[in-house]
């Protein structure tokens, strides 16, 4: 398995693409389904913005300055997204709003995934070089199971 970083959030990345084309793909009424995608989608993002944030941003900010307006711009697109998986946490999946939280909460990754791994995780990639990036993956891989299991407690949660 690579420990390179950017393939590392790039998988991670693709992980929660295929858990939101399964909650897409479930029915309207398959409400214990969706309970657990949901479910899923919360503690992958909630890791996933844990390792980037206490991590891989620090380091891509330090190998490249240039990219310091793209990671506050991360962070603050984190904040969102963690208070929405905050307020999915408790919501019956039967409420008239859960769906299009998940909806937005959909659109809010995706937006964020495209931006990351277009336009700056190649100009981090260039920077770092393989060792480097190789490293940075390892220290992720180790920290991910510091992460915190409520979305509010991560950094971006306060940002």
């Amino acid at each position: 398995m690579s420990t390179d970083a950017i393939v590392l959030l790039k998988n991670d990345h693709k992980t929660v693409e295929k858990l939101f084309k399964q909650f897409e793909k479930a029915g309207e009424d398959a409400y214990d389904e969706k309970r657990r995608i949901a479910d899923s989608i919360i503690e992958e993002l909630t890791v996933h913005a844990y390792i980037e944030e206490e991590i891989f941003y620090p380091a891509a900010r330090e190998a490249v300055p240039e990219t310091k307006d793209h990671v506050l711009e991360s962070v603050e697109e984190h904040h969102v997204v963690v208070w929405m998986l905050s307020e999915l946490i408790g919501m019956d999946p039967k409420d008239e709003t859960f769906d299009a939280k998940v909806t937005v909460l959909t659109e809010n990754v995706r937006h964020h995934v495209e931006e990351e791994e277009d336009e700056w995780f190649p100009e981090v990639r260039s920077a770092m070089g393989r060792k480097q990036l190789q490293e940075l993956g390892q220290r992720m891989i180790d920290a991910r199971p510091k992460a915190p299991k409520n979305p509010l407690e991560l950094k971006s949660a306060k940002a």
